[in-house]
Parts: structure tokens; sequence; C-alpha cells
């Protein structure tokens, strides 16, 4: 089975490795097509082929105005370039639609040149939009009506495509998020100490900083926790000055970007990640910690439960500083319960939420698809 793997800006690097990966060694020919990633190095291709057939005119700095006008002026001629490619797949597995009021029409059709059905699927990492603007929760509902399939990570993420979007039931279809176990790799030359020095146990609050993430509310609800670090680590995509300026002495603060290769050291380091999220369905930064065994605490919004049902995780009500005060103070007080929490997430780690039991579940939902169109049955 030939499968083409596509995303655009490349947004999710690791993901888009992880599933490329797991897809071919699972026995599929993977190309994954994609643009340069402007921030840093990405994880060496490994049983499929990369393509960075988009954007390869971008101009300046990553996020700048300038380096968004040059993409946007490639951006219809890279997406027609590659329905010319698309001819060549069996299935066509897009991650992120960069322009998506644009982008329903550039699509590829749903059939090969030679006039068979080639599936068209949509991995739904961002479910529906965090702020819509007047009419973009219409104009994605069609877009996602133009997909075979749409991929969810979580039950909670299907039941809002289907209750909020109106999205045909039959054509959602939840496959977990896999671990970054290639991030938890060691490997030979690449220096694992750690970021920041301390004795004291360290609680890690890892990602790209965005409002929606809670950090304001985790700032609210360290106060008064003293004999623990707490690390907020990532590139801001916000104004950090205000948290920085509430921030007690026991705070740390790495706001850059933090390549795959550097990584590990923070997640090595944690003894407790923390998610206080304000609005999600799943979260990359989960998985990877789950790929190094960390116990997790998390708010208990979207598909953060399904992840506490396995006991790596413990939830507090979403936006409750004090509920999350407690659950830091009473987990950084018991050791013993978070090496428990620490197993429960390797488990996971090794089985639902591994690539390989996801890669087999992907390729029966392409197989189901393919099948779907020469049989006339309905994909449930």
């Amino acid at each position: 089975m030939r499968v083409h793997v596509v995303d655009p800006s490349a947004y999710t690097p690791p993901y888009d490795h992880a599933l490329c990966r797991a897809l071919g060694a699972a026995g599929a020919e993977v190309e994954l097509f994609t643009s340069r990633f402007a921030y840093g190095p990405v994880a060496p291709v490994e049983g499929y082929a990369r393509r960075e057939l988009f954007y390869r005119a971008a101009r300046g700095a990553p996020g700048s105005r300038l380096r968004a006008a040059t993409k946007l002026a490639e951006h219809i001629p890279d997406m027609l370039r590659y329905r010319h490619a698309a001819r060549g797949a069996d299935v066509v597995h897009f991650q992120w639609l960069t322009v998506q009021h644009l982008d329903g029409r550039l699509l590829p059709t749903n059939r090969s040149a030679a006039g068979a059905h080639r599936p068209l699927v949509l991995t739904a990492h961002d479910v529906v939009p965090r702020e819509p603007r007047p009419g973009q929760r219409s104009a994605q509902r069609r877009l996602y009506e133009r997909f075979d399939a749409v991929v969810v990570h979580s039950e909670h993420g299907r039941e809002r495509l289907t209750r909020e979007l109106g999205v045909n039931p039959d054509g959602v279809h939840v496959i977990p998020h896999g671990v970054f176990a290639h991030l938890a790799v060691q490997r030979p030359g690449v220096e694992d100490e750690p970021p920041l020095q301390t004795d004291k146990p360290v609680v890690l609050c890892f990602g790209l900083m965005r409002p929606y993430k809670g950090i304001d509310l985790l700032l609210q609800a360290w106060r008064g926790i003293e004999d623990a670090e707490l690390w907020i680590a990532g590139m801001p995509r916000m104004d950090i000055s205000p948290l920085r300026a509430i921030a007690p002495p026991n705070v740390r603060f790495v706001p850059r970007f933090i390549t795959d290769s550097q990584l590990p050291a923070y997640f090595r380091r944690a003894d407790l990640v923390v998610l206080p999220y304000r609005e999600i369905d799943q979260s990359g930064v989960l998985f990877t910690a789950l790929a190094f065994g960390k116990p997790l605490l998390l708010s208990d919004v979207g598909g953060f439960p399904e992840i506490a049902a396995t006991g790596a995780a413990r939830t507090f009500p979403t936006g409750d500083a004090c509920a999350l005060r407690e659950a830091l103070s009473e987990l950084l007080d018991d050791p013993a319960g978070r090496s428990e929490m620490a197993e429960r997430a390797s488990a996971a780690a090794a089985g639902p939420y591994s690539w390989e039991a996801i890669a087999r579940r992907t390729l029966d939902l392409y197989q189901a698809l393919l099948g779907q169109r020469a049989g006339g049955d309905p994909v449930k």
C-alpha cells in the first residue's frame, strides 16, 4: 500500500516521523510530504521517504510576517504540485491544512489516475477552532466533508466533531495519539545533563507558551509551594512578562524553542509533569511525558481523563487554582504515589499508546476505506 502523509507547514515533525516510521515498519510504502522545519533539525528518516515539497522559497524568521507572506504566495502552486504527486498514492493522509478556506478546493481528488478510489484522510489535531471567526465552524465542517475519514485522538474529540460541528459519525474514527518513544532514546554523543541545577523536586510545564495552556493558573496555584522548583520551558507565543512578574523565586523560565536533542534532559530530570490547559483534545507534550515514564497532573479537559484512566495521571477541575495547588502539594509529598503513576505511564506507553498498535489501527482504517468503495459497504 502506497501511503502519502502530508503536513505542508511541518507543524508536528515528531508526530509525522513517528507515524511514518510505524506505518513503514508495518509494511506500507510511505512518503512524507512536508516543508523544511524552520526551528532546527528533525528526526532522521527511517523506513519511509521524506519530500520537502512545500514552501521551498520561504524567507524570514519563523513566525515573522515576511515568512507568512512568502509561504502564502507559494501555497496554491505547492498544493497544486502536490495534487500531481498524489496520483502515485493509494491513500492520502493529511495531518494539517495550512489555509483551510482555500484547501478544500486544492485537495487531490479521491480518484487515482486509473480511476480507482483513493481515500483522503485527515487527522483533526485541533478538533474545532479555539477562537472561531464568524463562519469558521461551518467552513471547517464543509472541509471535513471533503474527506473519506477524519481521525481524532480521543472519544471526547469524536463527540465534539459530531455534536458541535455535525460531522457524520460514520466518518469519524478514534485512533489514539502515540508516545514519542524516539525522543526518549539515549543517543551517543548527545549531552543529557539537566538544563538547570537544583537538588529539589522538579515540576515541569513544557511546550509552546499560549494563553489556553493555563500557565497563569499554574503560577497562582504555585504560591506557597517552597520545597520544589517549577520549570516552565518552551517558546513563548504570547507576552510572558506578566507571568514573570508574578512568579516566585522557585520558578525557572526557559523561554525558547527546545530541540529534540535538548528535550530529553528536561523530561528525565522532571519528577512530575503538569499540564493545566483550559482547552485541548490531546497533547503531544503529554505523550512525550508518557514516553519518559513520567507521572502527570492534568486538567480534566478534553481527552485528558482518558489518560488518567490508565493510572498514569491525576486530574483536577479545569480552571481551579485551589484544586491544582492541593494536587501539586499531595503529589510532591508522595514519592511512592508518583512512582506508581510512573509505572502506569510506562505500561501505557508500551501498550495502547505504542506506535505499533496505532499503525495497525491506521492501516486497518485505510484497508476498510479502500474496501468500502470497492464493495459498497460503509466503514464503521
